[in-house]
Order: structure tokens, then C-alpha cells, then sequence
């Protein structure tokens, strides 16, 4: 009897782990499916921003065409996870390159029309942060339960690895010199 009551323990026991395993994979990819809708609403804004933009420049051309390159590769459909984030993060520098040279053009900045863009812009780009802060959170929870033990054991035998966190780009992390901004 008392074998009995241990092995039932142990499947129990094994079931929730199991499940939790389950569970932890299932946020992970929620989290990056997120980061999905936000980059989506991003790429949608695109377009918008460089028809505006153009009306008023004649000198960004190469920024524009690399804008709408980059965006129309991002929508291909064709991208892993890390061409995805890979494209994320030479799209943001190129359209971040963009917002700068805009202060060139004083009747863009006052064009109501670009003021809206620009905000909905920003808003857009803080929530892409926020669903990547969630995304990075879901990957520790997941490979933190997959690299203790007991969970370790059953991460094993599911073949589920490790998956890294979205990390910020080394260029991203330098200090930003303003005084570098307005000279170019």
C-alpha cells in the first residue's frame, strides 16, 4: 500500500512538472507572438512615414529606399525568429537615423499629419519594448525551469533547450553624443 501511495506521489509530482514545462514553452512563444503584433503595427506605420517625409525632403532618398527595403523584407513572412529580431534592430536605427535628420525641416516638424505619425511612432516603439521585457521574462521562467532539477529530467527527455533572451545590439548600447546627432 504504502508502495502504492509513493508511486502515485511520484506521478502526481511528475504531472505537474510536466504541465509546468508546458505551460513555460506556451508563454515563450505568446510573449514572442507580442513582440509579432507590435512589430507588425510598427511596419504598418511605415509607409505613412515615408510618404510624409517625402514630401518635404529631396535629400533622403537612400534613407527612404532603405526604410522600405527593410520593411518589405520584414513582412516577407519567410523570417526565423532571429532574422526577425536581426531586421528589428536595422530598421529602428535606420527609421531612429530618419527622426533625427527630420530636424532639418522645420515645416515637417510643425505638419500635424507627421506630429501624429511621430507620436503614434513612439507609442508604438515603447510597446514593442514592453512586450520584449515580457518575451525576455518568459524565456528566464522557461529556461530556469528547464535547468533546475527536477524539471531538468523532464526538459531532457522533451528535448526542449535553451532559448535566449532578446539582447540589446552593441551599438545600441554606446553612448548617444547629441552634438554628433546635429552635425551630420
Amino acid at each position: 500500500m504504502i508502495v502504492v501511495i509513493i508511486l502515485f506521489v511520484f506521478i502526481i509530482i511528475g504531472v505537474f512538472i510536466y504541465n509546468s514545462l508546458i505551460e513555460k514553452r506556451n508563454q515563450v512563444t505568446n510573449a514572442f507572438s507580442s513582440i509579432d503584433v507590435m512589430l507588425k503595427k510598427r511596419f504598418d506605420l511605415i509607409p505613412n512615414l515615408v510618404e510624409i517625409v517625402k514630401q518635404y525632403t529631396n535629400y533622403e532618398q537612400s534613407t527612404l529606399t532603405k526604410i522600405v527595403e527593410l520593411r518589405s523584407r520584414a513582412t516577407s513572412g519567410s523570417l526565423t525568429e532571429a532574422e526577425k529580431a536581426s531586421l528589428d534592430t536595422e530598421l529602428s536605427t535606420a527609421v531612429k537615423g530618419l527622426m533625427v535628420t527630420v530636424e532639418n525641416y522645420p515645416d515637417l516638424k510643425a505638419n500635424t499629419n507627421f506630429l501624429n505619425l511621430q507620436s503614434t511612432w513612439t507609442e508604438s516603439e515603447e510597446q514593442i519594448a514592453a512586450a520584449r521585457r515580457t518575451y525576455n521574462a518568459s524565456v528566464t521562467s522557461y529556461n530556469n525551469a528547464i535547468m533546475m532539477f527536477p524539471g531538468n529530467l523532464f526538459a531532457g527527455m522533451l528535448n526542449y533547450t535553451k532559448i535566449d533572451v532578446l539582447a540589446t545590439p552593441e551599438e545600441e548600447r554606446k553612448n548617444i553624443s547629441a552634438k554628433e546627432l546635429f552635425n551630420n
